[in-house]
């Protein structure tokens, strides 16, 4: 059995958008002072329409006084957006990062409003913690739960974020507790249970 996250966790709530209308020149003023590589465009009702990053702005036609006016959004954004909704797990969203060659995904609730965005650093950041800092949480939060006379009978393992437990944590200890515990840890994507019990 393997967890991750979910987008809703790891998600930014305080999101930096644009309309359809919003000029060229804006959308990379709002880039620049947010230091963000990206903004998704909403309409009226805050449905995303597209999303608009500075590669597209790289690539807009010329701004100098033509007939048709100043390059706005809707001609830079690309549409429609790619989403994902909150409860989607992490690793998932980072696929759809993947095979859609996107580093931000706009998260939408279930009459696509935005609600928030999530970039690749978001989603990485979980799966970035080294094998040592989960393990000293996951410890932790474990021998947290079990008296002190039983710290030297558990061994915890981590490799890749996959924590395995051994040993005999004592004839008190509730192994699903201990298991539920680590599940909690940020970054742990699997536990592997090598637990044994006192005989009766």
């Amino acid at each position: 059995m393997m967890k991750t996250p979910l987008v809703g966790q790891v998600m930014t709530r305080d999101v930096v958008a644009a309309r359809a209308g919003t000029s060229a020149r804006r959308l990379e003023q709002l880039m620049d002072r947010h230091r963000i590589g990206g903004v998704p465009v909403v309409d009226e009702d805050d449905k995303v329409v597209g999303v608009v990053s500075r590669t597209d702005l790289t690539r807009r036609p010329g701004e100098s006084g033509r007939a048709a006016g100043p390059v706005a959004a809707a001609t830079l954004m690309t549409t429609p957006a790619v989403t994902v909704h909150p409860e989607q797990r992490v690793a998932e969203a980072a696929r759809v990062m993947e095979r859609r060659h996107v580093d931000r995904l706009p998260v939408v609730d279930e009459e696509d409003r935005l609600i928030g965005i999530t970039t690749r650093r978001d989603l990485l950041r979980v799966f970035l913690r080294t094998d040592e800092e989960i393990r000293a949480e996951v410890a932790a939060e474990i021998t947290s739960r079990l008296p002190p006379s039983a710290d030297d009978l558990l061994r915890i393992h981590v490799r890749e974020g996959v924590v395995t437990l051994h040993g005999l944590p004592c004839s008190t200890a509730d192994p699903f507790a201990l298991l539920r515990a680590a599940w909690r840890v940020d970054g742990v994507l699997g536990v592997v249970p090598r637990l044994t019990t006192a005989p009766s």
